[in-house]
């Protein structure tokens, strides 16, 4: 497994968790896209370097911040709301330019369940 997705659950509105991605790989730029039941995966949030990008939905609520040494990115989520409700992956990219979009994606976790209750 070259990615490994985990912290989702179950939260009330207003809520925080931590999701993590730990990679057994380099990548140039990982992401953290999610899909909700009926609707299509979107792209929450990514990292390259020192690069940072949020949908503007998350913006103000979402930080993704990486550990190099553990080659771990996480996914800090506050102020959770219910239509964050979706399954969460993470995925990893050698794509240059990086771009912050699925199909720039090579690698993908699992996917980890994220529920906020209202």
């Amino acid at each position: 497994v070259q990615l490994q997705a985990s912290g989702g659950g179950l939260v009330q509105a207003g809520g925080s968790l931590r999701l993590s991605c730990a990679a057994s790989l380099d990548y140039y730029g990982i992401g953290w896209f999610r899909q909700a039941p009926g609707k299509e995966r979107e792209a929450v949030s990514c990292i390259s370097g020192g690069a940072t990008y949020y949908v503007d939905s998350v913006k103000g609520r979402f930080t993704i911040s990486s550990d190099n040494a553990k080659n771990t990115v996480y996914l800090q989520m506050n102020s959770l709301k219910p239509e964050d409700t979706a399954v969460y992956y993470c995925a990893g990219s050698n794509s240059r330019p990086y771009e912050c979009i699925s199909s720039a994606h090579e690698s993908w976790g699992q996917g980890t369940q994220v529920t906020v209750s209202s």
